[in-house]
């Protein structure tokens, strides 16, 4: 709903910007007698200025905002050199060819040094965030995985997450090429992480936002999850265990919700009964598995001949892995 009332408003601005282009090229000419021709010049022009802009539409904020911070230090370089050549007694034309040149090569030369060292800018308007020192606003950024596993929204209405939830515009477009894909499953796994988000957004609104940043020069989404959080000093909320384990490494704090899911299951300890229902075979020979309420499973020794039936069980050893749980119990006597 947000995106489509940002289009509308977009839309909006357009129109009117045409609508004035037409209406200044119209008086603009119209003494002459060519006032027409005017209008029809000024819309000609906004229709190409609108064009330009969205060309420029995968051109970042802070990237522009860097160019115009190397553009001006460029500028003064060049003052300052052009001010101690004046010193010297050099003519009037090739005083004025040595400033041209000059402000030219210094200009390009900071604009290029600014737009290479972006990240290093933390001057940039997008990326500041004035913060009283005895309260921090926390930023947790949303991975294409966890909008699509759907449990985000459960953990939404627990309210255990703080500050605000950030959804980069990459992993929004990464979602609708899940979701268009000729792939039944996969295009049912992207429609499913649209709606999820669009039911996190509808409900809880306020506390999540759209980022722009690109970041166009890294291919992966997983590296521009990670540069992001980086230059937000985010949180990542994933489910992937790949991601876990780049951004762990690269310093970025991570919130895995399979982690979390494990953490809250109930600790079970060698010698414990339980009842469990055998749902399948085991790997192993004569084994039966079933699963508790959690999704946890259960390996019954020697009980393959029960399967499909309800049966009380002694825990005889527990073991975790990066998957889930698994307990492995026996039948008791």
């Amino acid at each position: 709903m947000n995106l489509l009332v940002e289009g509308m408003n977009l839309l909006l601005v357009r129109i009117l910007f045409s609508v004035l282009s037409m209406i200044i090229g119209y008086q603009t000419l119209e003494p002459q007698g060519a006032g027409l021709m005017g209008a029809i010049v000024g819309g000609f022009l906004a229709l190409l200025i609108i064009l330009m802009e969205i060309g420029m539409r995968k051109v970042s904020v802070k990237g522009l905002s860097s160019m115009v911070f190397g553009l001006i230090l460029g500028l003064i370089m060049a003052k300052l050199l052009t001010d101690a050549f004046s010193l010297a007694r050099i003519p009037p034309d090739q005083l004025a060819l040595v400033r041209v040149t000059l402000t030219i090569v210094f200009c390009y030369l900071g604009m290029v040094i600014g737009l290479r060292g972006k990240d290093e800018f933390n001057i940039i308007i997008p990326y500041v965030r004035l913060r009283r020192q005895d309260q921090t606003r926390e930023l947790t950024i949303l991975d294409t995985s966890v909008i699509i596993d759907g449990r985000i929204l459960d953990v939404c209405k627990t309210n255990f997450l703080e500050g605000r939830l950030i959804i980069p515009r990459f992993v929004l477009r990464e979602l609708q090429q899940i979701a268009d894909s000729t792939e039944p499953l996969k295009r049912q796994r992207g429609r499913r992480g649209l709606e999820i988000l669009h039911t996190v957004q509808k409900e809880y609104g306020q506390n999540i936002s759209l980022h722009e940043e690109d970041f166009a020069e890294v291919p992966e989404v997983d590296a521009k999850l990670v540069k992001l959080a980086k230059l937000l000093e985010a949180k990542i909320l994933t489910v992937d265990f790949n991601l876990n384990r780049v951004a762990s490494i690269q310093g970025v704090t991570v919130l895995n919700i399979n982690e979390l899911a494990n953490a809250l299951k109930p600790v079970v300890f060698p010698g414990e009964h339980m009842q469990v229902k055998l749902i399948k075979e085991g790997k192993e020979h004569n084994q039966a598995v079933g699963y508790l309420d959690d999704g946890t499973m259960v390996v019954v020794e020697d009980a393959r001949r029960l399967i499909g039936q309800e049966v009380k069980v002694a825990v005889t050893s527990v073991l975790q892995t990066q998957a889930g749980r698994m307990i492995f119990t026996k039948i008791e006597r």
